[in-house]
């Protein structure tokens, strides 16, 4: 095995060499060492993908499609998603410069940020918040501007916008919202979007709205902001989540035409084109498997009121989720507030694996992250053991 010549001139970013790795991968992955464990630390749906799906990649490789494509996406697609987008945002987006397909939605936050930030720029994210945001912001060359919304039952209010984009001044150039959230599972109504439309507006601010937990969301309409000030956003979603789809990295952007095509220009250095076989399976879920996410969505509600009872029964506090499937739980007072420390003995004594909410920001001490993204003999038996460890330790 090759080791690198110590005489190399000195090499590595300076900027990446500040941040440090994923901490839920890297708690995940030091977790997954203790036999035994459920894990219930990833994103990743346990559904399989829709079978009409799977038939539409087949064909494509029947059919040899497995040469470039266009940088932004097949047109097909970009037709499909505008369509799409039209029926659930009410939305005219252009599929020739408005809409781009990416390598899955992190991609397409990342080549947002790289295009349109430029060193020291100010991001509003308010927290909880996935951490990609945080560092995907800061591989770009900004700065993030923590809005704490713990207080607020973790939904941001205008005055908490207002106070943190006075305060950042004109370097404050970008918010990004994720809704229904990672990890609180809280989205916004209507009127409470309407209101933070108005100070976005107000400071002519750009949103990038990451929404693609859009489908899953449980106990009201999904509504978007780009229905409301659609000069201003750049709206993200993808496939992984609705459809069960997260290995085959297929997300998406859309937004005005002058601020893409300094997206389009990253995206197309950083990846070419998307891998043609995910385009076709994403144009027929699109096209004929838009009822898919309803099975999805009905049984994370059902695994998200189960967990609910559970959890309140063994002393958490919780916010209702109303979308995604996580939820953020606050560790109760007795076992203190090192979320990590209460985390990693949980792993260990009762095999059962959590997130601890301390990396996803501002608000977040004291709170673990659950997904319910497992089959319901996982969760019964993860609460099994969640209450055999609190009886042994009372």
């Amino acid at each position: 095995m090759p080791a690198a010549d110590p005489n190399l001139r000195p090499l590595g970013n300076q900027v990446l060499a500040q941040i440090a790795p994923s901490a839920i991968r890297a708690f995940d992955n030091e977790i997954s060492q203790i036999p035994g464990i459920i894990k219930l630390t990833l994103g990743e749906p346990d559904f399989a993908v829709p079978d009409h799906v799977k038939e539409a990649v087949i064909r494509g490789v029947q059919a040899d499609d497995s040469h470039y494509g266009p940088s932004a996406g097949k047109l097909e697609l970009r037709q499909a998603i505008a369509a799409y987008l039209k029926k659930t945002r009410g939305v005219d987006y252009e599929p020739n410069g408005e809409i781009i397909v990416t390598d899955g939605a992190t991609e397409a936050i990342s080549a947002a940020l790289i295009g349109l930030l430029n060193p020291g720029d100010k991001v509003l994210v308010p927290t909880p918040a996935f951490s990609l945001y945080f560092t995907n912001t800061e591989m770009a060359g900004g700065e993030v501007v923590m809005i704490d919304t713990s207080s607020s039952d973790f939904t941001l209010t205008p005055e908490q916008l207002e106070t943190a984009i006075m305060a950042s001044g004109e370097r404050a150039k970008a918010i990004i919202l994720n809704y229904p959230c990672n990890p609180t599972g809280k989205t916004y109504t209507k009127g409470e979007l309407e209101a933070l439309a108005e100070v976005i507006k107000k400071h002519h601010l750009l949103a990038i709205c990451d929404e693609i937990y859009s489908e899953l969301t449980f106990d009201h309409d999904h509504y978007s902001l780009a229905s409301m000030i659609p000069g201003q956003v750049v709206l993200v979603s993808g496939l992984s989540k609705s459809h069960a789809m997260t290995g085959y990295r297929l997300g998406y952007l859309a937004g005005p035409a002058a601020v893409m095509a300094k997206v389009t220009k990253v995206h197309s250095f950083l990846v070419t084109c998307v891998d043609n076989l995910a385009q076709d399976a994403a144009i027929e879920a699109l096209t004929k498997g838009l009822d898919d996410p309803i099975v999805f969505r009905e049984a994370y509600k059902r695994r998200r009121d189960f967990l609910l009872g559970e959890l309140a029964e063994m002393g958490f506090e919780v916010t209702r989720p109303e979308g995604a499937f996580y939820i953020f739980a606050k560790i109760p007072e007795k076992f203190g507030t090192d979320d990590f420390a209460f985390a990693v003995d949980l792993a260990k004594k009762a095999k059962v694996g959590l997130i601890p909410g301390s990396v996803f920001g501002a608000g977040s001490e004291g709170y673990v992250r659950l997904s319910y993204a497992a089959s319901d003999e996982k969760l019964f038996e993860v609460a099994k053991r969640l209450k055999q460890y609190f009886a042994e330790l009372a």
